[in-house]
């Protein structure tokens, strides 16, 4: 890594959410500050509503926040123009939590996979049809499966399928929301390894969204824990999974079983 890179992929500071309601607003995230180190795996967890997905739209710059600031590689995020957060994009996606929704019906593997390059432009080098091949050797797929539709795949091979979309313009930082939480035990880990893989083979930086601290626990270096809004303990995980200091994490712990 070059020393002027920064450290810190992400830095986060003093996000918050409100959403109007009669009779004031609803605070949904409450002063939510956090960094991602390059190359590392941040796990977000929270109950359902705890406002886990709200944080990483807003650091994605998928809705704007009522307050605070997200910087990118040292780039203000939220004050980029159009233009250049069509370049930030280049660089930083989500993969959803739903691999049914997240796939058009009426889109072949091939058009979907094509369409990050159509969106932003973008030629890959050594021509189309080879980088779309590349992107499904990389999620363990075959080329045969561009001329599919979504409706012939199982939900694991969906998720990779959004996976491989999700890597098309080669970006640094992977959003992967609740990415295993639709599919089975055992196509959950196969996912979850292969985004081990991919992050030693390629470098990515993640925020791993999930409720699940066993899974949490496996996948990433340090974990964030959300209640209500709030960030209520932050720390590396094997710390926090064997000595959480507060009460609500002890109850998430509790609350999910230890992965086979």
């Amino acid at each position: 890594m070059s020393d002027s890179l920064p450290v810190e992929l992400i830095c986060a500071t003093g996000l918050t959410k409100e959403y109007p309601r009669p009779g004031g607003a609803a605070r949904v995230v409450d002063d939510v500050s956090f960094s991602i180190r390059r190359g590392e795996t941040l796990g977000l967890v929270g109950e359902s509503g705890s406002g886990k997905s709200t944080v990483a739209r807003m650091i994605l710059r998928l809705i704007e926040p009522t307050s605070g600031s997200v910087r990118f590689a040292g780039q203000d995020v939220l004050a980029a123009s159009r233009h250049d957060l069509r370049l930030l994009r280049r660089r930083m996606q989500i993969v959803f939590q739903d691999p049914y929704a997240a796939l058009n019906p009426r889109m072949s593997v091939r058009q979907i996979l094509a369409e990050p390059f159509a969106i932003h432009k973008q030629r890959p080098e050594g021509g189309l049809e080879a980088r779309l091949n590349e992107m499904l050797t990389t999620v363990g797929l075959d080329a045969a499966a561009l001329t599919r539709y979504p409706h012939q795949f199982s939900g694991g091979q969906r998720q990779r399928i959004n996976i491989a979309r999700a890597l098309a313009l080669r970006p640094e930082f992977l959003v992967l929301d609740e990415p295993v939480s639709a599919l089975d035990v055992l196509v959950g880990a196969q996912v979850v390894n292969l985004l081990r893989d991919l992050q030693r083979d390629h470098g990515l930086t993640y925020l791993f969204i999930s409720h699940s601290m066993p899974l949490v626990r496996y996948l990433c270096d340090r974990v964030a824990v959300m209640q209500k809004g709030r960030l209520v303990e932050i720390g590396d995980v094997l710390d926090i999974c064997e000595h959480p200091s507060e009460s609500y994490t002890q109850e998430l712990i509790a609350a999910t079983p230890q992965l086979p």
